[in-house]
């Protein structure tokens, strides 16, 4: 097909999928202006940055009561460090290390692990997802086998990656890849099954060749779903990687919280804790900014 067709079955989906402006039809109404006082410049930027002011007021909120609790004593210091204790042991894991590797190394290795198992699950996940959307067979084939392997928490099947795999880098990727895999394709099938049919019909009308169909309605359609998915699995990724560094891990995150855990050291197990949330924080404030860009229309109508 020429690039002229293309652009026609473009613009058919879009207008078989474009909502009704109910807006723009005329209606009998009697429109009352009134005369409002202009906000003040406080309240303006507090109804602007609705979500972050009450973000941060929580955050707030939250280091407070931590702080209360600590400093009047109702938990003790062991099983609960106060704030300063914790930004303390930030400052020294940061410039002096904490087993062998600095807070950085601990970072990055962790980042690692989370990156490749996620680009794994997207690359295998995707494909399958696309295939048992549109084969009625391969869907019936992979679905029980899914819905068997899903439920499963990564732990249970942790000790059979060790004997298949031994326990270097590959059982560890492998179990954070195994538990994203799921996510994904479960959000991309139901993105690919809950296609508009009318944009189907309407680029079909055209001419469109399957893969045409494909690549032009049934993914651009999908992608919120495929985006959604991908924040999920990062999401089950990461809580999944202190788990996966259970097993002979020199450096990484999960393996900075066991280490401190097995010596009592509740500073800097609350520190990775808290520095796991914070990149999962920034990770899926990221994707929802990458889905808004790619994905404009979703969640408008």
């Amino acid at each position: 097909m020429t690039s002229q067709t293309i652009s026609k079955i473009d613009t058919a989906t879009r207008a078989a999928d474009k909502p009704i402006d109910h807006q723009s039809v005329p209606t009998a109404a009697v429109i009352e202006t009134t005369m409002t006082t202009p906000p003040t410049r406080a309240s303006s930027f507090v109804s602007q940055h609705h979500g972050v002011v009450w973000g941060f007021i929580s955050v707030v909120t939250a280091l407070t009561i931590w702080w209360a609790v600590t400093a009047t004593g109702l938990v003790p210091s062991l099983f609960l460090p106060n704030p300063t204790s914790v930004w303390q042991q930030f400052v020294k894991v940061s410039t002096e290390g904490y087993m062998s590797a600095t807070l950085i190394q601990h970072t990055f290795a962790s980042l690692g692990r989370v990156f490749i198992a996620l680009v794994l699950a997207v690359v295998v996940g995707v494909p399958i997802a696309i295939w048992m959307g549109t084969n009625r067979t391969v869907q019936a084939i992979f679905d029980p086998l899914l819905e068997f392997y899903r439920p499963i928490p990564p732990l249970a099947y942790l000790p059979l990656l060790v004997i298949w795999l031994g326990i270097g880098e590959l059982t560890k990727i492998t179990l954070i890849f195994l538990s994203i895999l799921a996510p994904i394709i479960i959000s991309t099938l139901q993105g690919i099954l809950t296609v508009n049919k009318s944009r189907q019909f309407a680029a079909l009308s055209l001419g469109a060749t399957p893969s045409q169909l494909l690549w032009h309605v049934t993914l651009p359609s999908a992608l919120p779903h495929i985006l959604t998915g991908i924040r999920i699995g990062l999401g089950v990724g990461w809580s999944t990687l202190v788990a996966a560094e259970l097993v002979a891990a020199t450096k990484g995150l999960g393996f900075m919280i066991q280490s401190a855990a097995q010596f009592l050291s509740t500073d800097i197990v609350i520190l990775g804790i808290i520095i796991i949330a914070v990149i999962a924080f920034i990770l899926e404030i990221l994707l929802r900014k990458l889905q808004a860009n790619l994905a404009p229309w979703y969640g408008k109508y």
